[in-house]
């Protein structure tokens, strides 16, 4: 037994190396491949953030456009994945309803039992066009509106909307849902992506990892804090309260405030930093800023009464509701934009593999104990 116990959480513990993701938690910077997540938010798209992490380097123009191509072809599903989100309930959960999607997927992969290093990327390809549809179409279907094909000329956030909404969107929005999916693509060993490399270090396929990844990313302490947040700014809204009174009385009630602190920024978030801008931007092109004035003022009163800055879910609430996106597929749409991430780790793990294995610190009762027969008990 150790002398030494591990935090809990596996806080602070190295778990392997990676050349894809780097934080500084003290000081703040996310980097993709070495480049700062302000220069790709100002400056790049999800396609071409997307092979950054897949390929390690930033595309020229022909290899962007290829990309893109490439992308855009994969958008097809077979019939019977059609014919299971007909079949589900409408009220069934979406992040549900895409973790089974996923693993029906891998029955009709034509490189489903090819794990190479090529087919794995071929798979990524797939996985980040299929799930986008997935989450746009069941939408439809249980609202009872037509399902709407994919526009192989748009770009992988533009067709998202289309299909989701059933109109052409607004640039405004596309960029808006550009640069959320490039704020999350990746986050180092975040939990869904160390679900994802564990079951990828078995030899399982990609397809077992990403559902793996995805039911993890369900969980409210991971992926579902932006649907609490927002939530909660409707429970505000309804009650007609003032925002900073709201949430004192919840402090004085011992109730957590979804979207503040993180596991491993010690200042603020830099994806929030974006979020903010855009969820404030979005208000005001919108003639209704009311959500980002709530947000705002919840943020600066955390921030000074208990020291907490927002993560990158508190504002990602204010700026889906904005983009007309229903609360419960807030988790489904960080899953389109986490693809990206979880996608390039297990292609990193596959290509240098060792079984992942930890250990456990043993608190239980002493070595040796007795064994008591059943009659003596």
């Amino acid at each position: 037994m150790s002398t030494v116990l591990p935090l809990k959480g596996l806080e602070g513990i190295i778990a392997t190396t990676s050349s894809i993701c780097w934080i500084d938690g003290d000081a703040g910077v996310l980097s993709y491949r070495g480049i700062d997540i302000h220069h790709l938010a100002d400056h790049s798209n999800f396609e071409e953030t997307a092979y950054l992490l897949w390929f390690g380097v930033l595309p020229n123009a022909a290899q962007l456009d290829q990309f893109r191509k490439e992308l855009a072809a994969a958008r097809t599903l077979n019939w019977r994945i059609y014919d299971f989100l007909r079949s589900v309930p409408t009220d069934a959960v979406p992040m549900e309803v895409l973790r089974t999607a996923v693993s029906l997927l891998s029955l009709y992969d034509s490189d489903e039992k090819d794990s190479t290093h090529d087919a794995n990327v071929r798979k990524s390809y797939r996985l980040t066009a299929q799930i986008a549809m997935i989450v746009a179409i069941f939408d439809r279907i249980r609202k009872g509106k037509h399902i709407v094909d994919p526009d192989p000329s748009l770009s992988h956030s533009a067709n998202f909307l289309k299909m989701l909404n059933g109109a052409d969107p607004l640039p405004e929005a596309v960029r808006a849902l550009d640069v959320a999916l490039i704020l999350q693509a990746d986050h180092e060993l975040n939990a869904s992506t160390f679900a994802a490399r564990v079951i990828a270090s078995t030899l399982s396929d990609i397809h077992s990892a990403i559902v793996g990844a995805i039911g993890a990313l369900k969980g409210p302490l991971h992926g579902g804090a932006n649907a609490e947040t927002m939530k909660l700014l409707f429970a505000i809204d309804e009650a007609g309260a003032d925002p900073v009174e709201y949430v004192k009385q919840m402090f004085a009630e011992k109730k957590k405030i979804s979207g503040f602190g993180h596991r491993v920024y010690h200042t603020e978030d830099p994806r929030a930093t974006h979020l903010r801008k855009m969820s404030e931007d979005l208000g005001i092109a919108a003639g209704n800023p009311k959500w980002f004035d709530m947000s705002r003022k919840i943020e600066l009163f955390v921030n000074r009464e208990k020291k907490l800055n927002a993560n990158v879910d508190f504002y990602s609430a204010s700026t889906y509701t904005m983009l007309g996106i229903e609360i419960d597929l807030f988790t489904p749409i960080f899953a389109i934009s986490r693809i990206a991430g979880w996608s390039a780790h297990v292609i990193e793990q596959l290509d240098n593999n060792r079984l992942i294995r930890p250990r456990a610190d043993y608190i239980g009762l002493p070595y040796p104990q007795p064994y008591v027969p059943i009659a003596q008990r």
